[in-house]
């Protein structure tokens, strides 16, 4: 077994592409915007279509992660790209919005069939977005726990 020390592979400039987007996680962080941006130029000039984009997604996900201080319009001007049109940037927002729309329905539950027995509870907190926005479409006719609990079970199946 041999093992690499990616601080000491060499100039990030002179290593394939993909080794440089690894010896970009441990470039410290005055140095990590620079590299990320000749990174960025490099791989729309070496790769095309969806290697281009995934190298793009890389570099922009360690960014993120090696400045998560930043807000993201920093991170942004940082980097001189938009983040709005990467995978970090929709799965963030997914996320977020998963966690609003759950957050919406266990305070409108316990409005509509009474406080929520943790079991219950537990299970909406498991449910998918796409189930969640169907719960909060159904608990508008729910007469009480019954058909709480019943919903969750035709789901379920």
């Amino acid at each position: 077994m041999t093992r690499i020390c990616l601080d000491e592979l060499g100039n990030i400039r002179q290593l394939p592409l993909w080794v440089a987007l690894m010896v970009l996680t441990t470039v410290d962080e005055e140095q990590a915007p620079q590299e990320a941006r000749y990174l960025l130029a490099r791989s729309q000039q070496e790769a095309s279509g969806p290697s281009s984009r995934a190298i793009i997604e890389m570099i922009t996900t360690i960014m993120v992660y090696k400045f998560e201080q930043l807000s993201q319009r920093e991170v942004e001007q940082m980097l001189g790209i938009t983040l709005k049109e990467t995978q970090v940037y929709r799965e963030i927002k997914e996320e977020g919005r998963e966690a609003g729309e759950r957050s919406l329905i266990l305070r409108q539950l316990p409005r509509r069939v009474g406080e929520l027995p943790q079991e219950l509870r537990q299970r909406v907190e498991t449910l998918s977005l796409s189930q969640l926005e169907n719960l909060g479409v159904a608990l508008l006719d729910f007469q009480g726990m019954d058909d709480l609990q019943a919903w969750l079970e035709a789901v379920e199946k």
